[in-house]
């Protein structure tokens, strides 16, 4: 004879766990696009210093905020940038 799993079910009471709350972020901006700048230069080491990384790394659109334009010509100046010597490949 089998038993009946009751009102609890079949592993005891299970107790539903709240929800985390999520995490609500400042809405990013494209600095670009602020500054009015058409092109990003490859020789403007400051500014492209801040979409690498510490590893050397290029940044995500989603981090950084740049919209899809600017993200490629940003790509294309830290890889000229690179390749010149302006910027390392690897990080410190």
């Amino acid at each position: 004879m089998r038993m009946s799993a009751g009102p609890r079910g079949k592993f005891g009471d299970k107790k539903k766990k709240k929800a985390r709350a999520k995490r609500v972020e400042a809405p990013k901006f494209c600095r670009f696009e602020k500054d009015g700048v058409f092109e990003v230069d490859y020789r403007d080491i400051p500014i492209l210093g801040r979409y690498v990384s510490a590893q050397g790394k290029i940044t995500s659109r989603k981090r950084n905020g740049c919209t899809a334009f600017y993200q490629r010509q940003l790509n294309l100046a830290v890889k000229r940038a690179r390749f010149l010597a302006l910027l390392p490949f690897v990080g410190e």
